[in-house]
Order: C-alpha cells, then sequence, then structure tokens
C-alpha cells in the first residue's frame, strides 16, 4: 500500500507541474504569437478576446515579458 501511495503522490506532483508548465510558460507563448501577428488588423470583438487572454494569462506573461518585448511597427502615412 505504500508504494501505491508513493506513485499515486508521484503522478499527482507531475500533473500539476505540468499544469503550472503549460498555464505560466506555454500558453503564454502562444498568445504572444498570435498577438504579433494579429494586433494591427483585429476587429473589435478579436481585440476584446485578446484582451481577454491577457488578463487570464496575465501571471505567465509577467513571466516572459522580459524575454519578449514587440515594438510596434512604423506607421505609413499616406499624403
Amino acid at each position: 500500500m505504500q508504494s501505491i501511495l508513493t506513485q499515486e503522490t508521484i503522478i499527482i506532483a507531475l500533473i500539476y507541474l505540468s499544469l503550472s508548465v503549460l498555464y505560466l510558460l506555454v500558453i503564454p507563448a502562444v498568445i504572444y504569437y498570435y498577438l504579433n501577428t494579429r494586433w494591427y488588423v483585429a476587429s473589435s470583438w478579436e481585440r476584446g478576446f485578446m484582451y481577454f487572454l491577457m488578463s487570464f494569462f496575465f501571471p505567465g506573461m509577467l513571466l516572459l515579458s522580459p524575454f519578449l518585448n514587440f515594438r510596434p511597427q512604423r506607421r505609413t502615412l499616406k499624403a
């Protein structure tokens, strides 16, 4: 019985670790890529969805923000 409890504990710890890595690193990296590609062409509904994603995954965004810094694009003015 002791070995089953230890194995279950290890499995639960691995599940928690994988979910935290997914929440803090993987999904925010995908969101950064999505925001970088769609920011200037998004509709109002899509922009609202972007704001929701930013607020929902905010801890992961804070962890990745020092390493991923996307500068705004230069505007082109028509004469």
